[in-house]
């Protein structure tokens, strides 16, 4: 294997398990990062993210020197004498109000990159962004690139999801590789031989709508589960035994059927908002997207307007909520539905305690939470509870003493909002039970 000198911009989720990994299967890696905070802590050993297995890949990395850190595009280009040959983007794309992807930071690394490089490179956009990116950035890196130095751009999207993004990594489903040269694509296979994956080569466009496809593809068939729960709500059907039988048909599967109240995170909102507005500025309404996002906001009101149901006025009730981040194994509280369930609660005067296991810390930082009693576990939440409502599916959660949360509780009514637990046990313990699109 030829090991190759990389520069990855960005220490976020992707940009730093891109790194570690990378540095992993034997490349020499420089991660880099503008905030001083961040990488001070980086450069400490400490990890700011929570996701499994990273802090294993990335300590072989450091203790191995293979990766490393810096604070700035023009060192991570030259660490100690050695030049990137593959500078991946992996920025920050936030959403704007409209609901377009805000590239600044994508464009003022090519611009940087295309100054200070002095031999062929290639330039990677690792950053999820929307179609013709890569072209912009090939015209911003041509515009700045006065020494006419050779260049590549390719789009080489993630397909990383949070608590699992180490193995998606190391063992990915596909490696997409968008190039407009046989010399990046032969660059590239270099970069990725060490992981034996399936690489599919395209054009830059393809490669680029291939995430944005693959991601609200997903969230579509979030929203459609969720929508067929609310049918079952309504006939007396259980979406569990309805989401199985669809998934035992090999053109569905069972992926992505399960039923709860709603997706969050950084991907699939801000994707599918970008995905819908550059459709639009093509000409196309794609109004599918339009409808999965309908559905998925309305889905987060399933806490609120179950509780009203079971507890008739709700000022000055007390209900726990176990689970804040958007998904387990992560801490990423980033469009979580946990922010829309509490904003709800706290509009109609409930007094909330919650619990996390990971990350309460980063909720406490969020003003939506102000006033919001972080408790020390899923029971010490429960005390004197009205309700509780499950908001993240934790595994550790569905093992929860049912006996001694009804003792805890003024209350015993049980929102599941992730369909954990048996109804029928529950309320053979004296719960009140509803989950999402059960009987």
């Amino acid at each position: 294997m030829k090991s190759l000198d990389l520069c990855v911009v960005g220490a976020g989720y992707v940009g730093l398990v891109t790194g570690a990994c990378l540095a992993d299967v034997g490349h020499r890696v420089v991660c880099v990062d503008s905030d001083p905070t961040k990488l001070k802590a980086l450069k400490a050993g400490k990890i700011p993210i929570h996701e499994p297995g990273l802090d294993e890949v990335f300590r072989r990395g450091v203790k191995s020197g293979r990766l490393r850190f810096a604070g700035s595009v023009v060192e991570g280009l030259k660490f100690k004498g050695r030049r990137a040959q593959v500078v991946f983007i992996a920025v920050g794309t936030p959403p704007r109000q409209d609901g377009s992807a805000d590239l600044s930071a994508v464009e003022a690394v090519a611009e940087t990159v295309a100054k200070h490089m002095d031999a062929y490179t290639v330039i990677v956009d690792k950053s999820t962004v929307p179609v013709e990116t890569g072209e912009w950035v090939s015209k911003t890196v041509q515009r700045f690139n006065r020494a006419g130095i050779a260049y590549d751009v390719v789009s080489n999207p993630e397909f990383l999801s949070e608590g699992s993004a180490v193995k998606d990594f190391l063992k990915p489903d596909r490696v997409v590789l968008g190039v407009s040269s046989k010399r990046a694509e032969e660059v590239m296979r270099e970069v990725y031989a060490p992981l034996k994956a399936t690489v599919l080569v395209t054009d830059l466009k393809s490669a680029e709508l291939i995430k944005h496809a693959s991601n609200s593809f997903l969230a579509t068939k979030i929203s459609y589960i969720n929508a067929v729960s609310a049918l079952c709500e309504k006939v007396g059907a259980d979406v569990q035994m309805v989401a199985k039988g669809m998934g035992l048909d090999r053109r569905i599967g069972p992926m992505f059927l399960n039923a709860g109240i709603g997706f969050g995170g950084f991907c699939f909102p801000k994707d599918l908002e970008a995905f819908y507005w550059i459709s639009r500025q093509k000409g196309y309404d794609f109004h599918l997207l339009k409808s999965v996002k309908e559905i998925n906001e309305r889905q987060k009101g399933w806490v609120a307007r179950k509780i009203e149901e079971k507890l008739w006025n709700l000022e000055g009730k007390t209900v726990a909520l176990l689970g804040l981040a958007f998904k387990p194994n992560t801490d990423d509280m980033r469009f979580a539905p946990s922010i829309d369930v509490v904003l709800q609660l706290k509009a109609r005067g409930v007094r909330l305690r919650a619990f996390d296991p990971v990350a309460a810390d980063r909720a406490k930082a969020l003003p939506e939470f102000k006033g919001v009693h972080f408790a020390k576990d899923e029971y010490d939440a429960l005390k004197g509870a009205d309700a509780l409502a499950v908001v993240t599916e934790w595994p550790r959660f569905k093992a929860l003493d049912l006996k001694r949360a009804r003792k805890l509780m003024r209350t015993p009514v049980l929102l599941d909002g992730r369909n954990l637990f048996d109804p029928a046990a529950a309320r053979r313990l004296g719960f009140e039970y509803a989950g999402v699109g059960r009987p």
